[in-house]
């Protein structure tokens, strides 16, 4: 616990320190967020906040992380700074999305050849398939989810907090999985001090793009020797909810106004729907912290449960979650609160 302490320690420092410097680069290299329609600010930001969390995490790893677990860690670190190369290209130049979908597939075969991939099948090429399709998802719904100050970042904290403790509670301890999710924790925490609302720097990018991707791996890593596969593959899939759904509500929603889900911006994601429905930005990314956290420990509870009790409990949050959409989508479609 002191070694996760310390790498928690050191990323939390680092991101502090990092963040102005890099918010500085950015305003000088013209890496910054200029005002859309659909989005919530109204000047300027420096988008290079990402670079700070990549570089607090991966020195933070390298200091004081084991070091008998460094060919599954340089394969993630590997895809990481794959993913996060294409999004700061993004962030600078702008990418179509076939390219950046390109890179995150690339950075999921790099972290299949490592060695990190999902184990639920007897056929390898079926885990493959998942293992891609996952980092794919799980990536892109973090970058979606970065839409409001503070939110991606926030949330990712929450998430990687749940793993650090269910590495902890399940025997043998996960080494490779406290470090990574110990050094997120810091990396991210320090830069919310610059990213909660008002912001003066987003994360951008290079910024989401990484963090989907490293917890997409966290949550490949994570093992439950005490329960069974048929229940445990739920678990990271719970602690990751709140992106997830937002995601679907994003696809569900533009899907239903007959518009692209992935090359359509709006102001449709559950953040601008709270605040459409009257929550100030602050309380809509506090409430949807509240709800990751609630997720999260449905997730620690089913590494507990016998399977029936897994997929009733289980089945619960999808319906919740069905319905959520479904509500949102007749009280507040397109992020406008219905008039009827």
């Amino acid at each position: 616990m002191i070694q996760l302490a310390l790498i928690a320690l050191v990323a939390l420092t680092f991101s502090i320190v990092a963040t102005p410097l890099m918010r500085r680069a950015a305003l000088r290299t013209g890496v910054v967020a200029m005002p859309r329609t659909r989005d919530l600010h109204v000047a300027p930001v420096p988008l290079l906040g990402g670079a700070a969390i990549y570089t607090a995490f991966v020195v933070a790893l390298l200091l004081f992380g084991d070091r008998f677990y460094i060919r599954e860690l340089v394969a993630i670190l590997l895809g990481a700074t794959l993913i996060s190369l294409f999004g700061l290209a993004d962030d600078r130049w702008g990418l179509a999305a076939p390219a950046k979908l390109a890179g995150q597939a690339l950075a999921g075969v790099v972290l299949l050849l490592g060695g990190t991939q999902v184990q639920l099948f007897s056929q390898p090429w079926l885990n493959w398939g998942l293992t891609l399709a996952w980092v794919v998802g799980i990536t892109n719904a973090l970058n979606f989810l970065d839409n409001m100050d503070g939110l991606s970042g926030g949330v990712a904290t929450i998430a990687a907090s749940f793993f650090l403790l269910l590495a902890a509670m399940n025997e043998p301890r996960q080494v490779l999985v406290g470090a990574m999710a110990a050094a997120l924790i810091g990396a991210c925490a320090g830069f919310l001090r610059y990213n909660l609302n008002p912001a003066t720097i987003f994360m951008g990018d290079t910024g989401s793009l990484f963090l989907g991707f490293i917890l997409a791996a966290l949550a490949i890593k994570l093992r439950f020797p005490s329960n069974i596969p048929l229940v445990t593959w739920m678990v990271p899939v719970c602690v990751l909810a709140l992106p997830i759904f937002d995601t679907s509500l994003v696809v569900v929603g533009r899907l239903r106004r007959g518009v692209n889900p992935f090359t359509t911006p709006g102001k449709d994601h559950l953040s601008h729907r709270l605040h459409a429905l009257g929550l100030t930005r602050r309380e809509a990314v506090l409430t949807c912290y509240l709800l990751a956290g609630a997720c999260g420990m449905v997730g620690v509870y089913l590494t507990q449960a016998r399977p029936i009790e897994a997929y009733v409990v289980a089945g619960c949050l999808a319906v919740a979650g069905a319905a959520g959409i479904a509500w949102l989508e007749r009280v507040c479609p397109s992020g406008v609160p219905s008039r009827s």
